[in-house]
Formats: structure tokens, C-alpha cells, sequence
């Protein structure tokens, strides 16, 4: 008898995010209110760094960058806003964390409502993904149904990978 299996992820395109960022960059200097405002976007591995003039202009660029992520199909969960700080010469920064992979926390959260309400699955919490293996097609499909139940309790998007 075979079994099958799919694993669920947090994870974004991370091209899509520089794309997104290159289209706020080009919005930011193209606005009338916004274009002396020096406002900066620096992109880490795990976060990326807004210096603007102003709280007023760092919430611009804040929603300018929310409407294009929007619109490039970047789930907003992967933005983590931090409390945006003063730097010197009267300027604002706002460090936003990238969010990627389960935390322990979440994967056990999932874990535990899976086999809770699903019998006929395993799960296995794998570092930042959770593995679902079942016996019929049908099972997998209800665990599906039921993480994406859940997910809008968790401020982490969630995906499906290795479906077989």
C-alpha cells in the first residue's frame, strides 16, 4: 500500500520581495510628497531597514510597500514592523523582519490540532516545516482543509510543498 505525503512551509519568493522593494523605491521617488524625503530601503537576509525624514513619510512608504507586496501576491504575515526608532539628523527607522519557516511553537500548535482532529495522518515536525503522510489522498486533502482553517489564527503564511 502506498502512502503519500506533502510538507507545510512558511516561506516567500524572495525575488518577488526585491521586485516589490524596486517598485517602492521607484514609487517613493516619484511622489511629489515623498521625493525629498532621502527615504532609503535596505534589504538583509532577514529583515530590511526603512530610513525616512518623518513618521508621516515612513508610513507612507509602509503602505506603499503593503500595496505593492499585495499586488505582487507576497502575503503581508512575512512583514514583521518593528517600533519605529529615531536616528540622527532628525530621521525615523523602521527595521521590518522577514518572517520564514514554522517556529517550534507554531509547528507544534499544528501538530497537535492535526492529530487531534485527524486520525488517519502522522505528522513530523522537520527544523521549519511539518511532514503529513497518510494512507489515502482523501486524508491529506482534510489536513489541508483543516491547516488552511487554521491559518488565519497564525500571523505566519503557509504553504504546500512535495505533495506525492
Amino acid at each position: 500500500m502506498a502512502t503519500y505525503s506533502f510538507d507545510v512551509v512558511s516561506d516567500f519568493d524572495r525575488q518577488e520581495l526585491v521586485n516589490t522593494l524596486d517598485q517602492v523605491r521607484r514609487d517613493v521617488g516619484n511622489r511629489y510628497d515623498l521625493k525629498d524625503s532621502k527615504t532609503e530601503i535596505d534589504l538583509d537576509d532577514t529583515e530590511l531597514v526603512i530610513t525616512s525624514a518623518s513618521d508621516m513619510t515612513l508610513q507612507a512608504v509602509e503602505d506603499i510597500l503593503r500595496t505593492k507586496a499585495t499586488k505582487r501576491q507576497l502575503s503581508l504575515k512575512i512583514f514583521d514592523f518593528q517600533t519605529p526608532e529615531t536616528v540622527g539628523g532628525n530621521r525615523v527607522k523602521q527595521v521590518v523582519k522577514l518572517r520564514k519557516g514554522l517556529s517550534q511553537d507554531i509547528a507544534k500548535k499544528l501538530s497537535k490540532t492535526i492529530r487531534d482532529e485527524l486520525k488517519k495522518v502522522t505528522v513530523a515536525i522537520q527544523g521549519e516545516s511539518l511532514r503529513i503522510t497518510g494512507k489515502s489522498k482523501d486524508d491529506l486533502q482534510a489536513a489541508i482543509q483543516l491547516v488552511k482553517s487554521k491559518e488565519d489564527d497564525l500571523d505566519v503564511p503557509l504553504q504546500f510543498e512535495n505533495y506525492r
